[in-house]
């Protein structure tokens, strides 16, 4: 059970896991801490392992290092504007493994738990878009499990994905430091903002689709731009770019330090997040990532990144600072307050 400090010396016990416990932010990572990473080894000692929380755990191997990421897929609903829980779960296996520095794929793992009454049809269309995003990414599946669950024991469909890949450098997420620029690869809030669209049927001008791509072959020109100089990555998933920033701040020691007027957000999602009263800081991605970059790689990390159909949006939006260690801060260019880290995802069940 997650403790949450109620008042100055008393601390009270959560009983039961709620929907904020999946959602990406601090309480996720306190439920991770305080019981699922309990009891197992540190990890490789010279690696990343379950402790760090990373997207993926890496050990070495001789020179180089193999790098191991799994992630589960409850996105509702199933088929949405841009994608479906196939594509998502095959980019966004995909995208940890890039997250760690390991763009080249080795191969995947594919569990499929059905619930019974699924429609055969929509499951081989499923399976398609898993095809046809395995070939985006220059990936396969080369192992794999079917369950089927009786009918109202499931609400559709899960998918559990691994991935496995070799690397010769790793990067972790918490290697920010003081002078970092942060970029982030494209407009921001496209995915959660589609799905909230599709789900509540919302009538908007303008069309919502979501951003859900593997990122691999973008995060290989961006770290060939600049070897060695990619500090730390992290695509911004559930809790969105400020969750993820959260993390990567905290962990990191540093503050970061984010310029509003630069941060990309497309006009459809700005104008349907006003209207919601929710903050695109805090909305999903599935085809975006933040990169620490050393301040004097930068320039060439965007040019890179822009070169690239799925990065032609890029934009450095922050720098990483000695004061404010852990903390985010929004510089909207007539004053900055501190950006929150949200304890629930605005929408649950996203990816």
């Amino acid at each position: 059970m997650s403790t949450v400090l109620r008042s100055p010396g008393e601390t009270i016990r959560e009983e039961v896991v709620t929907l904020k416990h999946g959602a990406g932010g601090q309480a996720m990572r306190r439920l991770i801490a305080d019981i699922l990473a309990q009891g197992f080894a540190p990890g490789p000692p010279d690696g990343i392992g379950l402790a760090a929380m990373d997207d993926g755990a890496a050990i070495r191997v001789g020179e180089r290092w193999l790098v191991v990421t799994t992630d589960s897929h409850v996105v509702h609903p199933v088929f949405f504007p841009g994608g479906d829980i196939g594509r998502l779960a095959v980019a966004g296996t995909v995208n940890d493994l890039a997250m760690m520095g390991a763009t080249t794929p080795l191969a995947l793992t594919c569990a499929v738990i059905v619930e019974e009454g699924f429609r055969r049809a929509d499951l081989e269309r499923i399976h398609r878009s898993m095809q046809e995003t395995c070939d985006e990414a220059g990936a396969t599946v080369v192992a794999g499990d079917t369950k089927v669950m009786g009918r109202g024991e499931l609400d559709g469909i899960v998918i559990n994905t691994t991935g496995i890949a070799l690397a010769d450098a790793i990067v972790p997420d918490a290697g920010l430091r003081p002078g970092d620029r942060v970029i982030v690869t494209g407009t921001i809030g496209d995915h959660g903002m589609a799905l909230m669209a599709k789900r509540h049927v919302l009538a908007l001008e303008g069309e919502l689709r979501s951003d859900v791509a593997p990122l691999n072959r973008l995060i290989a020109a961006a770290l060939a731009a600049a070897p060695g100089l990619v500090s730390a990555m992290k695509d911004p998933t559930r809790g969105g770019v400020a969750s993820a920033l959260h993390e990567m701040a905290e962990k990191s020691r540093v503050g970061v330090v984010l310029q509003e007027p630069a941060l990309p957000v497309s006009s459809v999602v700005r104008s349907a997040a006003e209207m919601l009263g929710l903050d695109p800081l805090h909305i999903a991605n599935e085809g975006k990532a933040l990169l620490g970059v050393r301040p004097d790689a930068a320039g060439r990390v965007l040019a890179a990144l822009r070169a690239q159909p799925l990065g032609r949006d890029a934009a450095v939006v922050g720098e990483c600072i000695v004061e404010h260690a852990g903390r985010v801060i929004l510089d909207t260019g007539i004053g900055r307050r501190l950006v929150s880290e949200v304890e629930g995802e605005p929408l649950p069940r996203i990816c």
